[in-house]
């Protein structure tokens, strides 16, 4: 079972290692940590996913709003939220490949090549973790040189009832 927890906090030193320090010290496993400032820069909000039974989960929700540095703690499901990853990789390309990375890059739609040197390429993609590790698999085929990728983003979805 996986929960998104967004946490807004307030933007210092340490505050982030105290929250992550929360998750090993109670051995909950952190699957995507990603912070960034608000429109506030006094406040920054740290997406955190994480998975675990339903015990686990309710536990996470309440040692985080025990925290002083956690202004509010929301948490949603994957299905009741918007969630993007940007992912970046470099892949060594020759004659005989070229033509099927690009197509690749075409089938998925939200992938773009950034980048072209003589023998490299630098494709960028955001999307859903599940899309971006698709890229990932299919690019198995060619030589991947280096990967770099963010943390999930979420919002939870919108709806008309929001105050």
């Amino acid at each position: 079972m996986k929960r998104i927890y967004s946490v807004l906090v307030e933007n210092r030193s340490g505050v982030l290692c105290k929250v992550s320090g929360l998750f090993s010290r109670r051995c909950f496993n952190i699957d995507s940590l990603a912070v960034g400032e608000t429109d506030d820069p006094a406040v920054s909000v740290i997406t955190i996913v994480s998975s675990g039974d339903k015990r686990t989960i309710e536990q996470i929700e309440k040692q985080l709003n025990k925290k002083i540095d956690i202004i509010k703690v929301k948490t949603f499901d994957e299905s009741a939220s918007f969630s993007r990853e940007l992912l970046m990789v470099k892949v060594k390309y020759n004659k005989s490949n070229r033509k099927d990375i690009m197509e690749i890059c075409d089938v998925l739609k939200t992938a773009s090549i950034e980048e072209v040197s003589k023998n490299y390429m630098l494709i960028q993609m955001c999307d859903t973790p599940e899309r971006t590790a698709l890229l990932i698999q299919l690019l198995k085929s060619v030589s991947i040189v280096e990967i770099a990728r963010t943390g999930t983003l979420a919002l939870p979805k919108c709806s008309e009832t929001e105050a």
